[in-house]
C-alpha cells in the first residue's frame, strides 16, 4: 500500500440502527480505513444527502412498510421489520457510514493499483459490481453494502472511482453520482429520445431536476409535476410544462399525450400516470417517496401495450457518459444548500421536509 501522511483517526457519522436522527452519530474518533488490494483511498471533500440514506435509516425498505417516506417525518417506522431493512431483502450491517455520493481525491493505493492515481480529483460510482466479471444486475452499494463518504475517508474499488476534469467545487460535483446516474439509467432503461414528450414525477428533488435536465439533452419534451413554489426552478432546467403537485395529470395533459413517464413518487393517484401513457409508452420507476403500495388494472398495462422498468443497477457506461456531461458542461449542479458533516441531523431533516429544490451537500472537515 502507497499512503502519503494519511492520519490514525478521522471525523464521520455513524448510522448505529434504524430508527430517527438519534441514531446518526457524529464522532471524531473513527479509524481511517486502509486500503486493500484493488482499492483506493479518498480524502472526502464534500458527499450529499440521497432519499436512501433516509429510507435505509428509518427502515423503509421492509416490505413491512406500506407508506410514504414523508409519512415517517424522519423517524423510524416502528412496523419495519429488522430482518429485510435494506434495499437487497436483508438485515442491514451496522454500525454503518453512509454517503452515497462522493467527490475526493485519492490519496493512497492498495496493491495492484497503479501509485500514479495518488492525486486525481475523483468521483466514486455509488452502485457497483462486486467485481469485474459479476453479471448484470449484481450490484454493491457505496455508503450502504460498506462504508461510504459521511466521513474524511473512505476506500473503494480503483475500478469504481472516475477521475474528473472540472472547475466545479467539490460541493457541486457531490451532487452529481447518485441522482444524475439514477435519472441517466433510468432515461436510458425506457429508451428516451428526441421527439418523446416525457413526465417526470418529483421533478424538484435530486434524481428528478437530474432527469429534466437529461432528458431535454436527449432532445424530449419535458412535462414536470413539481410544487408551485419550485416550478421556477424547474423551468429553468429546461422544463417545458409544469403540472402542480397535488393537481390531476390526467386533467392537465389528457389521456394518452405522453411517450414516457418518468416515476420517483408513486402517489394515491398513480393509475393517472398510465392513463396519459400513449399505446406502446414506457413507465420505469427508481422511487416511491410518496407510497410503494399502488393499484394497477392489468387491463390497462395489456391493453395499452405498455413497457414497465424498474430501475437500480446501472450499467457502468452510464456513469462513464455522465463524468464526460460533467467535464463538457453540459449539466448544471443544483446545490440547494451546504451543511457541515457535524450537522447531518440539521439537513435530513430539511431533507424531509423538501422544501428547497435541488440537492442538500455535506462538507467534510478539512483538519
Amino acid at each position: 500500500m502507497s499512503v502519503l501522511n494519511i492520519p490514525d483517526t478521522m471525523a464521520g457519522v455513524l448510522l448505529t440502527g434504524h430508527g430517527g436522527l438519534e441514531q446518526l452519530e457524529y464522532r471524531e474518533d473513527l479509524p481511517v480505513p486502509r486500503p486493500l488490494a484493488g482499492q483506493v483511498l479518498i480524502k472526502v471533500g464534500a458527499s450529499a444527502i440521497n432519499n436512501t440514506d433516509i429510507n435505509t435509516r428509518i427502515g423503509w425498505y421492509s416490505r413491512s412498510v406500506s407508506s410514504g417516506t414523508d409519512a415517517a417525518g424522519g423517524a423510524g417506522l416502528e412496523a419495519a421489520s429488522v430482518e429485510d431493512a435494506a434495499w437487497s431483502g436483508s438485515a442491514f450491517q451496522f454500525p454503518r457510514i453512509q454517503g452515497l455520493d462522493c467527490c475526493g481525491t485519492i490519496v493512497a493505493v492498495g496493491e495492484g493499483v497503479d501509485p500514479g492515481r495518488v492525486g486525481e480529483r475523483v468521483l466514486v460510482r455509488p452502485m457497483h459490481e462486486p467485481s469485474a466479471t459479476s453479471a448484470p444486475f449484481e450490484l454493491i452499494t457505496f455508503g450502504s453494502d460498506y462504508d461510504g463518504a459521511f466521513a474524511e475517508y473512505a476506500v473503494a474499488p480503483a475500478r469504481e472511482v472516475f477521475p474528473v476534469q472540472s472547475s466545479l467545487t467539490d460541493e457541486q460535483l457531490a451532487s452529481f453520482p447518485c441522482a444524475y446516474s439514477t435519472a441517466e439509467s433510468m432515461l436510458e432503461r425506457a429508451d428516451v429520445k428526441a421527439g418523446d414528450r416525457v413526465l417526470v414525477t418529483g421533478a424538484s428533488g435530486g434524481v428528478g431536476s437530474a432527469a429534466v435536465q437529461l432528458a431535454k439533452r436527449r432532445g424530449a419534451e419535458v412535462v414536470a409535476v413539481c410544487s408551485e413554489s419550485k416550478g421556477d426552478t424547474v423551468l429553468a432546467l429546461g422544463a417545458d410544462t409544469l403540472v402542480p403537485r397535488g393537481q390531476s395529470v390526467l386533467d392537465a395533459l389528457g389521456e394518452n399525450s405522453v411517450q414516457v413517464v418518468v416515476d420517483l413518487v408513486g402517489r394515491p393517484d398513480w393509475p393517472e400516470l398510465l392513463d396519459v401513457l400513449q399505446r406502446g409508452g414506457r413507465y420505469v420507476v427508481s422511487g416511491a417517496i410518496a407510497g410503494p403500495v399502488v393499484e394497477l388494472d392489468l387491463r390497462t398495462l395489456y391493453l395499452k401495450n405498455l413497457t414497465f422498468y424498474g430501475s437500480t443497477w446501472q450499467p457502468r457506461y452510464v456513469f462513464e457518459q455522465l463524468v464526460q456531461y460533467i467535464e463538457r458542461g453540459e449539466v448544471k449542479p443544483q446545490v440547494a444548500r451546504v451543511y457541515p458533516l457535524s450537522e447531518i441531523r440539521t439537513a435530513q431533516q430539511d431533507f424531509v421536509g423538501k422544501t428547497m429544490p435541488g440537492k442538500l451537500v455535506l462538507t467534510v472537515p478539512r483538519r
